[in-house]
């Protein structure tokens, strides 16, 4: 496998992305005057109700910029590049390529905290303080790379988007910053290892035995649903009251639902077949008496 040589400035680089999360550093790559030679992200694909093609948003910010655009992952070796960047590519990248041309890879935790899929929700879940960006070394076995810098991003009351968002310039900082400084010899990992398994439908279903400041992590992450009067019923937002619950978990007063361990205070919600609403007013024409129970 190459190794990276990069004494700073400007370089002529392939870059690999696909999503929302992997267009700002390229933007901030061209903007900082690197020669970016290639774009690889995935084909356009069939999405929304009439199923156009439609073209990943690395690649609509690719054309934008005037950049070559490949959805063959081979064309980054015939473009004499120094190395590529890779951020939220989606696709493993073969030996027979890395061997040619070394990659560096942003990674959106603090490695070895949360290798995988979910790094971002799996913060949030454990109820991590902090969380950040590393810029490492691609290897053969999955987010096992040496790294070659950090940065740390404080996560506090953050819903996922508003992490993504941080996380986000987080990693235009870093990636542009280490480039223009050079590459030094990466440091290799080091501490417990986590792995970020992605989520299922069922990791964002409330459980109202759990203690409410667990229940408002899910509820961060956008996806947080139970049940009212056997429909689906989504919060989207909600603030924690630590003072003794008392009641049976998932039974309302007003807009707070107790816990296993105190109270949900429910900011905007959702009801089946609606769309999101201030709590205060769903609750005003919403039908609860003593014995509701979320969740049942």
């Amino acid at each position: 496998m190459a190794h990276i040589t990069h004494p700073g400035g400007p370089a002529r680089i392939v870059y690999l992305g696909t999503p929302e999360i992997a267009v700002a550093p390229l933007r901030a790559l061209v903007d900082a005057g690197h020669d970016v030679a290639l774009v690889v992200t995935n084909p356009d694909r069939r999405r929304g109700r009439g199923k156009d093609l439609m073209p990943t948003p690395v690649k609509i910010a690719a054309l934008d910029l005037g950049l070559v655009v490949s959805h063959d992952l081979d064309d980054v070796l015939g473009v004499d590049a120094s190395f590529g960047v890779v951020v939220a590519f989606g696709h493993i990248i073969g030996n027979h390529i890395l061997d040619s041309l070394p990659m560096v890879n942003i990674h959106f935790s603090l490695l070895p905290r949360w290798r995988g899929a979910a790094p971002l929700e799996r913060a949030i879940l454990a109820g991590d303080e902090t969380t950040g960006v590393c810029l490492m070394e691609i290897a053969e076995a999955l987010d096992e790379g040496d790294v070659y810098a950090r940065r740390d991003v404080a996560i506090g009351e953050c819903t996922l988007d508003e992490l993504r968002d941080a996380l986000v310039q987080a990693s235009c900082d870093l990636l542009v910053q280490s480039l223009n400084d050079g590459l030094a010899t990466p440091e290799p990992q080091s501490g417990e290892v986590t792995y970020a398994r992605k989520l299922t439908s069922d990791d964002f279903a409330l459980d109202f035995k759990e203690p409410a400041a667990q229940l408002n992590r899910i509820i961060r992450l956008g996806r947080a649903h139970t049940t009212l009067h056997g429909k689906r019923f989504a919060i989207k937002a909600a603030s924690v009251d630590d003072t003794d619950s008392g009641p049976t978990p998932g039974s309302i007063d007003g807009v707070r639902v107790a816990t296993g361990q105190g109270w949900l205070t429910l900011e905007t919600v959702q009801p089946e077949g609606k769309k999101p609403v201030s709590a205060r007013d769903w609750r005003r024409g919403a039908r609860i008496d003593a014995d509701t129970v979320l969740g049942v």
